[in-house]
């Protein structure tokens, strides 16, 4: 009996283990989704047309030259089917802030993943290597605010 009841604290055990790993990471909802509450934003990035055609852009320029490496900074979720740097790229995964209530409090909103962009954050990509154009974020016209 008193071995049963240990095999079962241990089988319980285990398996809130392996329910806390198996949590799952962030996913990456779409530059559409965000649009439903930031149309400003949403058109004004597509108008500027520089993140929203990344892939785009790069895919153009010299495709001897194109392979995957260049997604990690012309695609959001880093492969091909994301066609530019969506909200996301800048902001992180937005499938844990998308809620109302959560975007509207800039703690929780922070708290669940949201990504306030800083310098850091351009210079992931806009480093000034390559054909990468350095970028100053005071002076960035990314999309309205």
């Amino acid at each position: 009996m008193k071995r049963t009841l240990k095999v079962m604290a241990i089988s319980i055990g285990l398996v809130g283990i392996f329910a806390l790993s198996a949590e799952a990471a962030p996913t990456y909802i779409g530059a559409a989704k965000c649009k439903m509450c930031h149309k400003l934003q949403f058109d004004t990035w597509t108008s500027i047309g520089t993140h929203s055609k990344a892939l785009e852009i790069a895919k153009a320029c010299d495709k001897r030259k194109f392979d995957a490496t260049c997604l990690t900074c012309h695609s959001t979720n880093k492969s091909e089917t994301v066609t530019g740097v969506e909200c996301e790229g800048c902001h992180g995964p937005g499938s844990d802030y998308k809620t109302i209530p959560v975007m509207k409090d800039r703690t929780k909103s922070a708290a669940a993943g949201l990504t306030i962009p800083t310098q850091a954050t351009c210079v992931g990509c806009h480093d000034s290597k390559d054909h990468h154009k350095a970028v100053d974020i005071k002076t960035a016209v990314v999309h309205e605010h």
